[in-house]
């Protein structure tokens, strides 16, 4: 989604800036495939053509060389049509190893659809109502009798985001190592008046995930990481897929820049403590996985009818062509969430008319000028392959 300029502070769909890095190798098709044929889940799928994947090549190409992108993971799935996997630039700047489409990746905001899917399944069993109040399962909510799940599932809650607290910024800038709990999380946010009346305005907000996160856990009788990998992952065979606590990352990965950083300078977070972002933004997963999870999350198929369908019922954001649903959002017909956190960014979105699926993946989340990387890449594709369907359609200026 689109991000309002200014200077960041971790606080929409997890973050962005402006630099650009040292020029990277060419894109080289999957593992070493032939540039028409991928192997994938065990079978191979056809190509786009020459003539298709050369335009592909060409501005997945540009885009990264103009937006300073070190490395990305661009995968394009449209049946009847073919498949486009590609790896293009560097995982790491000072080795220059290459990107590769098997690296784990941090995924950032993604992490919402797992949160909110997990939600919507105690929904589901009628253990949970999405119009109950917040306050009927955490204490000292600012105005939490009255702020729904479903509002915080929609980011119309009005309650500030702790990611724009700038005590946070400066205590995560300054120790990415530390590990926070949900609670002191909610704390930088609570501190704060709401920002608006409960239903009344879109305002993204992080500090609504770490409550539902909470929920998840009180009422699922679990941590929230347990009980995501036992009813979402598992039933999604999701095996690349974790939750980490910490600041663990299984290899092999590429390197993350960013530069939210004290001085602002570009700096390697690759191993920072993904307790900030918790249920809002902590999760790891790769291209094959992300290919899966775009499906299954947009069509429904760990819920029921009636919660899918609740799910989909999105609301204006503000954002022209863009609106948002419980947990997912949809812009120029595509489904599904992006991901922005210190050093990486993605896109994972299905589009129904055509079944088709765009996995991004990139390790920065410097912006260029103004916009997030991975949103360049992605209106990039889809106005060569779905003019129809483009991401994030830029506004014609009046």
């Amino acid at each position: 989604m689109r991000r309002t300029p200014a200077r960041r502070v971790f606080a929409a769909a997890l973050l962005v800036a402006a630099v650009l890095f040292p020029t990277a190798t060419p894109a080289t098709a999957a593992h070493g495939a032939a540039s028409d044929r991928y192997e994938q889940d065990g079978y191979l799928t056809d190509g786009l053509g020459p003539e298709l994947t050369a335009r592909l090549d060409r501005a997945v190409e540009d885009v990264r060389r103009q937006a300073g992108i070190p490395g990305v993971i661009a995968g394009l799935w449209m049946p009847g049509q073919g498949s486009y996997v590609r790896a293009t630039g560097v995982a790491d700047t000072t080795t220059r190893r290459p990107m590769s489409t098997d690296l784990f990746m941090r995924i950032g905001s993604e992490t919402k659809t797992f949160t909110v899917t997990a939600l919507l399944e105690l929904v589901d069993e009628g253990r949970i109502g999405l119009d109950d109040p917040i306050s009927a399962y955490v204490d000292c909510v600012p105005d939490g009798e009255r702020i729904t799940l479903r509002q915080l599932a929609e980011m119309r809650s009005g309650l500030f985001p702790y990611t724009a607290d700038p005590d946070f910024i400066r205590t995560l800038e300054g120790d990415p190592g530390r590990t926070f709990t949900p609670e002191e999380l909610l704390a930088y946010g609570f501190k704060h008046d709401n920002t608006a009346e409960p239903g009344e305005t879109f305002q993204y907000s992080n500090t609504n995930l770490i409550l539902l996160g909470l929920v998840v856990e009180k009422v699922g009788g679990h941590p929230l990481a347990d009980f995501i990998h036992q009813r979402v992952l598992r039933p999604a065979h999701l095996r690349n897929t974790l939750f980490p606590a910490g600041s663990e990352f299984p290899e092999p990965h590429a390197r993350g820049y960013t530069n939210q950083t004290p001085s602002g300078e570009i700096g390697d977070s690759t191993d920072w403590n993904q307790s900030w972002a918790w249920a809002a933004g902590a999760m790891i997963s790769d291209l094959h996985d992300l290919r899966r999870w775009a499906e299954v999350v947009a069509t429904g198929r760990l819920l029921s009818p009636q919660t899918q369908a609740e799910r989909l019922k999105t609301l204006p954001t503000g954002f022209p062509g863009t609106s948002y649903g419980l947990g997912i959002f949809e812009t120029g017909g595509w489904i599904g969430h992006n991901g922005s956190t210190p050093g990486y960014e993605s896109v994972t979105v299905y589009l129904p008319s055509r079944k088709a699926t765009l996995v991004l993946l990139i390790n920065t989340d410097v912006s260029y000028q103004g916009q997030e990387p991975s949103t360049l890449l992605a209106r990039a594709i889809t106005e060569i392959v779905t003019p129809d369907n483009v991401y994030d359609r830029a506004v014609p200026p009046r």
